[in-house]
């Protein structure tokens, strides 16, 4: 068996890991990058391709760098059809905003990392976590089809959904959070479509509610002729179903009449909550293995490039003191929940409440609400409403009522979930007691919505 030893191995190609392993390599640390798929594929990641807030991204790998995958720099805004009311709904996006070809993207990143200093592993599959005790010290697996070790000071997980570190480790005496299941997660699948003529709407952002459950379609342009076509939904519905229905619109849409579809893939992805720690002694967990991705939309790339980030400084830190003790890398769950971790997790109730919606209600009040007050509640996980606004949507949105009241007091309970994200504690000693009163305030999201409980 072959054993490398590094001070930090990151596990895991993607956006988390990429910027993580910059950040630490241009600080000099000694960095790898274990990576299951090929030098080829890597980088070939199952995506909506939709990528909001470039202009604001982490300098460790560099905005020009990545540049050159930003395909269509023209859309500004989401179209959501809800064809159950004959309407189409346009709503504003804040910030910059892209649609990318993500292959492009996966590698543009991957070289920043390695133009950093961090080593590449391809054909790395992560079998188990090594420990001493409580902390971790690397990872075991196969490497191009022998057993290979890596022994590290910090281990960074950036594996992915439902990522098989978490499941080796032993917690069991940290702060890490366990509390996952896979009904939290969405699957998505997505195909790349040429079509033979310009759409219309390749400034937008198309959704479409699925015809069996709580899920969407969505079209994302890439180009007025590449389209990103897909859908995701919760875990716990029958994939091929929905796929079918996927299939089904492609084929009743004109615009993609001789449509060639030019590639196919699928991935999971968190629909939840971050988590309530990420970290534990030697080991940090980043993007979607942590449930950094906005649970409305499903959009992960720029919180993971920044959790990649401040996981990365944290460990830089903890390095430099006492070690990477869980109190050392405590900082980054810190920063993580004061950028965007309390946001997503107001975002969440709103999830919370869609399980215990009829669609079709669910569907009429979207076609009730101003297009640019659902941009805030997507975004920022609040909105608000004068007078004039509230009285023209109780008018269009009469037949709904209740299903308003509840989405109103469901949005009084998401604005007291962020106050209490606000306060997150600063030291991990400090979370049982943060986690009991963020907890009682969800049992009245579920009393509230009468949804299941979630977590």
């Amino acid at each position: 068996m072959t054993t490398h030893e590094y001070d930090i191995v990151v596990v895991g190609a993607g956006t988390a890991g990429c910027y993580a392993a910059a950040t630490a390599a241009r600080a000099g640390l000694d960095v790898v990058v274990v990576e299951r798929k090929d030098e080829s594929e890597a980088g070939h990641i199952a995506c909506g391709d939709a990528l909001k807030g470039a202009d604001a991204f982490p300098d460790a790998i560099p905005k020009s760098q990545i540049e050159s995958s930003f395909t269509n720099t023209g859309v500004d805004h989401g179209r959501f059809e809800l064809p159950q009311h004959d309407t189409v709904l346009d709503i504003p996006v804040p910030g910059e905003l892209a649609v990318i070809d993500r292959w492009e993207y996966g590698r543009r990143i991957i070289e920043g990392a390695a133009n950093a200093g961090a080593e590449f592993h391809y054909d790395t599959v992560v079998q188990d976590v090594l420990q001493d005790g409580a902390r971790v010290t690397g990872v075991r697996g196969i490497r191009k089809g022998d057993p290979v070790t890596y022994e590290a000071d910090v281990t960074v997980d950036a594996a992915g959904a439902l990522s098989i570190l978490q499941d080796k480790a032993d917690f069991e005496d940290a702060t890490f959070d366990t509390n996952v299941s896979y009904s939290q997660f969405c699957s998505a699948y997505r195909e790349i479509v040429e079509v033979p003529e310009e759409v219309e709407w390749d400034d937008a952002l198309v959704f479409k509610p699925t015809q069996r459950a709580a899920g969407y379609l969505w079209y994302f342009p890439r180009t007025s002729t590449t389209i990103n076509a897909g859908l995701g939904f919760q875990m716990t519905e029958e994939p091929m179903k929905l796929v079918e229905d996927l299939r089904r619109d492609l084929q009743n849409r004109p615009e993609f009449r001789g449509a060639e579809v030019k590639d196919k893939l699928g991935a999971a992805l968190p629909t939840r909550r971050p988590y309530d720690s990420a970290v534990a002694p030697g080991f940090v967990a980043v993007g979607d293995a942590a449930g950094h991705v906005n649970p409305t939309t499903g959009g992960g790339i720029a919180g993971a490039a920044y959790a990649g980030t401040y996981a990365a400084e944290a460990i830089l830190d903890a390095l430099a003191d006492e070690g990477p003790t869980e109190a050392a890398l405590w900082e980054y769950n810190e920063r993580v929940m004061d950028h965007f971790g309390g946001r997503y997790a107001g975002l969440d109730v709103y999830n919370v409440l869609s399980t215990a919606v009829d669609v079709d209600d669910l569907m009429g009040l979207l076609a009730a609400l101003p297009g640019e007050k659902l941009a805030e509640a997507l975004y920022s996980g609040s909105t608000s409403m004068g007078l004039g606004l509230k009285l023209k949507s109780a008018i269009k949105s009469f037949g709904y009522w209740g299903t308003i009241l509840n989405f109103y007091r469901t949005k009084q309970l998401a604005d007291e979930l962020l106050e209490r994200y606000e306060a997150y504690p600063s030291h991990p000693d400090d979370l049982v007691a943060w986690q009991h009163d963020r907890d009682d305030l969800m049992e009245r999201v579920y009393e509230t919505t009468g949804a299941e409980p979630k977590y």
